[in-house]
């Protein structure tokens, strides 16, 4: 069995809203797959659902060779899942904590594992402190370590990131690669497309659709149009001149801008031209390589 996890035509609205409109895909035992996606793109419904929190109104989810709907307790059994709100107690100890999901999923003798946990994330000497009194990135690793009390088969995390300092963030990946390299396989939705950069496919989401899925190389390769970046100040000036003075695909980034184009050489004169008559200063012009962003943006402008 490859496919850890199968979803055939997945349906889920919310009155008018379709949060998961008609979703097919798989995902390979031992891959780390990225749901990526804005705010709103569906992806907290997508996750609940694999999770048996929520129920799909159409379509089916097969886990572990199991079907969700007939097997659901059995399938909860074999996964662990982070929300994206802190959701553990924060009146309890750090191990106090880990003992209570270590019961709810009726793990005995979980006392090694626990501490192999705490030594794998670093928190060995934080284990007395309540959980309230955890900086954000602790607390985010401290809800992973009870998702892995019992061993899940499959970890679902529902933007594991989001408002983590960037050390945190670093930490927290790299306890991440060492459970792939365990075996375990992650299903992680985030809005943050440098992670998506990490994983071994993604999915990237809009609306409630897929509107590409594949290895992030794959990906950068759907867009057959140039790149140009273009770093100058102001840097808003330049952006709003070239979408109000022209059809161009314009994204901005910092202190530059990315403007696609169909063919560089011809097309920088004119750029660089509206740019100068705007009182725009120009420090450096070039060719990059499409980022997943600017492909994500340019799929959604697509779309549109």
């Amino acid at each position: 069995m490859n496919n850890i996890i199968e979803i055939t035509s997945l349906r889920k609205s919310y009155g008018e809203i379709k949060a998961v409109n008609d979703v097919s895909l798989s995902v390979n035992k031992g891959e780390m797959f990225g749901l990526v996606g804005p705010d709103g793109a569906g992806k907290t419904t997508m996750i609940r659902i694999l999770c048996g929190l929520i129920i799909q109104e159409a379509g089916t989810v097969k886990i572990l060779d199991k079907n969700l709907s007939q097997d659901r307790k059995v399938i909860q059994k074999n996964i662990g899942y982070l929300s994206q709100k802190f959701s553990l107690y924060g009146d309890l100890s750090v191990d106090e904590n880990i003992e209570f999901f270590a019961e709810i999923h009726n793990v005995k003798d979980y006392f090694k594992r626990r501490d192999e946990l705490l030594d794998f994330s670093r928190l060995k000497s934080f284990r007395n402190r309540t959980a309230e009194k955890l900086s954000g990135g602790m607390k985010q690793k401290l809800a992973l370590v009870c998702s892995l009390i019992h061993e899940p088969k499959i970890l679902f995390l529902d933007e594991p990131t989001t408002g983590v300092d960037p050390v945190s963030r670093r930490d927290f990946w790299k306890i991440l690669s060492k459970l792939l390299k365990d075996g375990i396989t992650i299903f992680m939705s985030t809005p943050y497309l440098d992670e998506a950069e990490r994983c071994n496919r993604v999915a990237l989401m809009n609306s409630g659709e897929i509107i590409a899925l594949d290895t992030p190389q794959k990906v950068k390769e759907m867009m057959s149009q140039q790149i140009m970046e273009i770093v100058c100040n102001p840097v808003r000036t330049a952006y709003q001149a070239i979408k109000k003075n022209t059809a161009l695909e314009v994204q901005m980034f910092g202190d530059r801008i990315n403007v696609v184009v169909e063919n560089y050489k011809s097309e920088l004169p004119s750029i660089k031209k509206l740019l100068i008559d705007n009182k725009v200063q120009i420090t450096d012009e070039r060719v990059i390589p499409p980022s997943l962003e600017n492909v994500f943006m340019h799929l959604i402008k697509d779309a549109e």
